[in-house]
């Protein structure tokens, strides 16, 4: 996508404005890129060493919040997410400011799910309890292991023992909804080791698991690692590590409802959900995406230019397009396979108005192999089995839907074509 020049999507000009969308929410994203340290696997937008900006970023997410709101006037606020990066590393008067100028420039509910990113190495009670009095009500701890060795070898800069730390002060701080994020397939994992993580985790008592996969980023530390011969679990042994996840959280009264994500019913990432049920939502800060009025944008993932191109009128956007209703069918099926709720024939027929029977013989096929299946309620979802081979079964039915379209649209070319030859 060619990148644009200046800020189309907040400049002055009327054309260049997101059409406010109606009928829904919005979701607010904060992305605090500062870290302590940079870990080996991470490829999020994010950077050490570079406190002395802190202050400048915040007078530009304070600005660009000002200038955003009058955009999503009328519109209800009920998910805001800060994530990173390190969120809680940024300091919890940052934070609370933040949050307190999206209390007063959006139409929060009263009810809005609002989530800090933490790791466990910069929080305590004082600063939880401050940020929970300001309306923080859910928190995320990077907590991605149970193993020091496994920690270390990914350059995590938190211990075991500060991780049982920081759900002690979360949970003294009153924070009610309690999420951890665990990440499978490190170096020099086993089945062994990773069992003992879950069930540590578990006896957190969290409210919310994301279990990650380890995936190889290209430009990370860990990719160059691998490329200098370091090996890592194989599909098959990350296969049955997650396999077995997936039966023990269920189990443990934490079932699945996205490829990566299990929660106590009703504990469900509200915010996250936005993006696999494509929901609207404005992001700010370096690298944050948005899609908004039905337009997707994104900014520059550049802390100094993010902070220029808000004070000083600089290039700021990275990525624009406008995406048309008929075109948003294929992220449905794309986002919508990802969680356990799935997709729908009359919900993909009356929102796009495409044919579902293409898509649902190959389904057909999917569940036969046990791949996916159908709900008593009628909708498809993939299964634990399918989650695994989610890429390759979701690029089928998009070949599947562009085929269909085309052999749709080809009728009519060629009335049309007749129509204008007979003129």
């Amino acid at each position: 996508m060619r990148k644009r020049e200046g800020r189309p999507v907040f400049g002055k000009k009327k054309e260049t404005q997101p059409k406010a969308p109606t009928g829904d929410s919005l979701g607010i994203y904060i992305h605090i890129p500062f870290c302590r340290s940079r870990c080996d696997y991470c490829d999020f937008y994010s950077v050490a060493g570079r406190e002395d900006r802190m202050d400048s970023y915040q007078k530009a997410l304070l600005a660009h919040i000002k200038e955003t709101a009058p955009l999503a006037q009328g519109i209800p606020v009920d998910t805001v997410y800060f994530g990173g990066g390190t969120p809680s590393f940024f300091g919890d008067k940052r934070l609370r400011e933040l949050l307190g100028a999206i209390q007063k420039q959006f139409q929060l509910t009263q009810d809005a799910e609002i989530t800090l990113e933490a790791n466990p190495d910069s929080v305590d009670v004082r600063a939880l309890r401050r940020l929970r009095k300001a309306g923080f009500n859910r928190l995320s701890l990077g907590m991605q292991s149970a193993c020091p060795a496994e920690l270390e070898s990914v350059h995590r800069p938190h211990t075991v023992q500060q991780v049982d730390q920081a759900v002690a002060a979360a949970r003294k701080a009153k924070f009610k909804n309690l999420s951890l994020d665990l990440i499978y397939g490190l170096p020099g994992q086993t089945m062994d080791s990773w069992k003992a993580t879950v069930e540590h985790a578990l006896s957190l008592i969290p409210q919310h698991l994301s279990c990650y996969g380890l995936k190889v980023e290209e430009g990370t530390r860990l990719a160059a690692r691998v490329a200098a011969g370091e090996q890592l679990p194989d599909d098959d042994a990350q296969a049955d590590l997650y396999l077995w996840t997936v039966g023990r959280l269920e189990r443990a009264g934490l079932p699945q409802y996205e490829i990566s994500n299990f929660a106590k019913p009703g504990m469900e990432s509200r915010h996250n959900l936005r993006y696999w049920l494509t929901r609207p939502y404005i992001g700010f800060g370096p690298g944050a995406h948005s899609d908004f009025g039905g337009r997707r944008y994104s900014f520059v993932r550049d802390l100094d230019g993010y902070i220029d191109g808000v004070l000083r009128g600089g290039s700021l956007i990275d990525s624009e397009e406008l995406i048309p209703r008929r075109e948003r069918s294929g992220e449905y099926l794309m986002l919508r396979l990802r969680t356990a709720q799935g997709i729908e024939e009359w919900e993909y027929r009356g929102t796009y108005f495409m044919d579902f029977a293409p898509l649902e013989a190959r389904l057909e096929q999917f569940c036969d192999k046990g791949w996916a299946e159908r709900t008593a309620e009628g909708r498809w979802r993939l299964t634990p089995q399918g989650f695994l081979l989610s890429n390759q079964l979701i690029g089928d039915l998009l070949e599947r839907q562009e085929q269909s379209e085309l052999s749709d649209l080809l009728p009519r070319a060629r009335q049309q074509f007749t129509k204008r030859k007979g003129e």
